[in-house]
């Protein structure tokens, strides 16, 4: 019994003490946030810029909450995101088999590699007018772009993965007389795993990004053709409320994805909780 006491006793302070720590490992992240919003409102309160060069922050955001309350943000976010996730799914599928079957078969990797050389650093917004015209100017083409543009960093991740992988695993996967589909399946997929999760949070940024540009320069509605409207029309508190819309959808995929990692990978050594030894 004294002992159960001695435990309680000796573990209660540490509750208080991990919530304090909690909020204010919490602060710290906000605090960079918080003083670009300050330093916003007051900059664009000091007359020093119009307003319609910066409009304070409680002005954008009064904006973006009559724009949620007539359903507009609502409907715009949804089709970006779908234009988006859409295209970096593809992506994703298709990046990972390319990557795998040009690190397993040489004549794939004949084929594949001087277009990948070629198109990684090539600003594929170039692609634009010719998707516009193959395909129009709706989603199909939007989605197109995305999957262009957000397919190499995740075919080039899952090459550098495999290739990354231990012969040592390899050699005795194969001495325990796993065959081709199991060593594919069982061994590369799993240890290149980390370094294809890190093409796909490369590319799903690329994907919200291009979606965002295509619906600019193509219109219709989306966050961008919102913003390429009140831009068209001189609406200054548009245009940053699409820019903070952006910016929050962002950051929410971002830490999305960042889940889904440490998801995935809970068993690698970088979901390990360090020693506190």
């Amino acid at each position: 019994m004294a002992r159960v006491a001695d435990i309680r006793i000796g573990t209660a302070p540490r509750e208080p003490l991990a919530a304090v720590w909690a909020v204010g490992r919490a602060i710290a992240r906000a605090a960079p946030i918080l003083l670009l919003a300050l330093a916003w409102e007051a900059l664009a309160a000091s007359g020093v810029v119009t307003p319609f060069q910066l409009p304070r922050l409680s002005a954008v955001l009064a904006r973006i909450w009559t724009d949620a309350v007539a359903g507009d943000l609502a409907l715009n976010t949804a089709l970006t995101l779908y234009r988006a996730l859409a295209g970096f799914l593809i992506a994703a599928v298709a990046g990972v088999v390319i990557g795998m079957a040009m690190s397993r078969n040489v004549a794939v990797r004949w084929l594949f590699d001087p277009i990948v050389s070629v198109g990684f650093p090539m600003p594929k917004i170039a692609f634009l007018p010719v998707m516009m015209l193959w395909l129009g100017v709706y989603d199909l083409s939007k989605i197109a772009m995305v999957v262009l543009d957000a397919i190499f960093p995740v075919v080039t991740a899952t090459i550098a993965g495999i290739a990354g992988v231990d012969r040592h695993l390899l050699w005795s996967a194969r001495n325990m007389g796993a065959s081709g589909r199991d060593l594919l399946w069982q061994v590369l997929l799993p240890a290149a795993l980390p370094q294809i999760m890190t093409g796909l949070q490369v590319a799903l940024p690329i994907a919200l990004i291009v979606a965002v540009v295509a619906e600019m320069l193509m219109g219709g509605y989306g966050l961008g053709g919102a913003m390429a409207h009140a831009s068209r029309f001189a609406d200054s508190r548009g245009v940053f409320a699409g820019i903070v819309e952006i910016a929050a959808v962002g950051y929410a995929l971002v830490k999305a994805m960042t889940l889904v990692r440490r998801r995935l990978l809970i068993w690698h050594q970088e979901a390990q909780a360090p020693s506190t030894v």
